[in-house]
């Protein structure tokens, strides 16, 4: 039968994919996090995606918030919090659990919930525990959400500084000399525990780096000169994480290299080199955020140092089974070895941050960056792959 004079149903217009751009958290990198968001809901194109800004508390409530983003920035060296956003100290908003169902659900005491719409994609900007580390992706992965960046694992391990050089150790990949007290190890017997430090530093000499494992943008971290401050270091780094890590200073010059997920697979970008803060006695969470310390991109670098540093920054990628973009930290050292100190797997992602800024260097532009990284999102499923 001919269906040519047949009514035809309207065509329906096509949706724009609808991106909740999900920041905050419980971490103690909470106001970094609210000061990225700012950065991606101001460049994200409006007119290609449909954006659903969703802040997270300090508390872990997930709030509907002002799509503002010139409140999320860094004022009179104060960082923003998602409670000053909140559209209600009351309301809050449901994730589906539901693969089959990508409705966000608004809920308030006394009111009947309020569907928001589906969710197309998820673009977490959380830094550190509780939103970097796995936690959120498995989630997301339960939910049936594509979301912008690394999986679960890569996801955990880029978080956990201590399983992340593992790995870069098994796949041939250069680190420094660490050495971890976990929490059992540290309420068991503490002498024995600081010993283990000692001896460490006996070995491989002052100064040292005292870290939490599992924390990032410099927070938590000390560097140590001699015996007489290592306590208070332990003490810094356990407020933020009870696991922490011991790294020998390497003495090199500060390299990073940025990778992003293309269509034929990942790329790194040109590098940039942090050079020693002025009025810092390291690249720490001040000189990085607060006095925004500036890095030099490109870096003086010799045409097969940057291939080097490229290369070595794609294969970490690969190593972790990482998607989306990672930022690859490196030292130069004087006899011309690169030494990979850390991942992350959500870097700093303002404009002025290093990442955006090497692949501004490379041809990448801050919004095109941000449409990269959705595409790649959409092109995944969630589950196995």
């Amino acid at each position: 039968m001919s269906t040519e004079n047949l009514p035809q149903s309207p065509e329906q217009p096509s949706r724009k994919p609808r991106v909740a751009v999900v920041f905050g958290g419980r971490s103690s990198e909470h106001g970094i996090s609210m000061v990225t968001a700012g950065a991606v809901l101001k460049a994200i194109d409006r007119t290609k995606y449909d954006v659903l800004p969703i802040g997270i508390t300090r508390e872990g409530r997930w709030v509907l918030t002002a799509d503002e983003p010139e409140r999320m920035a860094i004022a009179d060296r104060r960082l923003p919090a998602v409670e000053e956003l909140a559209e209600s100290h009351e309301g809050g908003v449901v994730l589906p659990v539901d693969p089959a169902n990508r409705e966000v659900v608004y809920t308030e005491p006394g009111s009947v919930p309020k569907a928001l719409g589906e969710v197309d994609v998820v673009f977490p900007v959380l830094h550190g525990p509780y939103g970097e580390d796995g936690t959120l992706q498995g989630l997301l992965e339960l939910s049936g959400v594509p979301y912008v960046g690394a999986g679960v694992l890569a996801s955990a391990v880029g978080q956990d500084k201590e399983y992340m050089k593992r790995i870069f150790t098994s796949y041939g990949l250069k680190v420094g000399p660490y050495v971890v007290i976990r929490p059992r190890e540290w309420e068991r017997d503490e002498s024995a525990a600081r010993k283990k430090i000692i001896d460490f530093a006996g070995e491989h000499g002052w100064p040292l780096f005292v870290k939490p494992a599992r924390a990032g943008s410099s927070i938590g971290i000390t560097k140590v000169d001699d015996l007489s401050g290592l306590d208070e270091a332990i003490a810094t780094a356990q407020a933020h994480d009870p696991k922490i890590l011991v790294e020998a200073a390497v003495r090199g010059r500060e390299i990073e290299c940025g990778v992003l997920e293309f269509e034929d697979g990942p790329r790194a970008s040109v590098p940039a080199e942090i050079p020693p803060p002025d009025a810092h006695a390291y690249y720490d969470f001040e000189a990085k955020y607060i006095d925004s310390t500036p890095g030099i991109v490109p870096a003086p670098l010799t045409g097969e140092q940057t291939a080097e540093v490229q290369r070595l920054a794609v294969e970490a990628f690969e190593a972790v089974s990482c998607e989306g973009l990672v930022r690859a930290d490196f030292f130069l050292t004087e006899d011309g070895e690169f030494v990979i100190n850390e991942i992350n797997t959500l870097p700093g992602f303002t404009p002025i941050s290093m990442y955006p800024q090497m692949w501004q260097a490379s041809g990448v532009g801050y919004p095109e960056l941000i449409d990269r990284l959705v595409q790649a999102a959409l092109r995944r499923s969630t589950g196995l792959r």
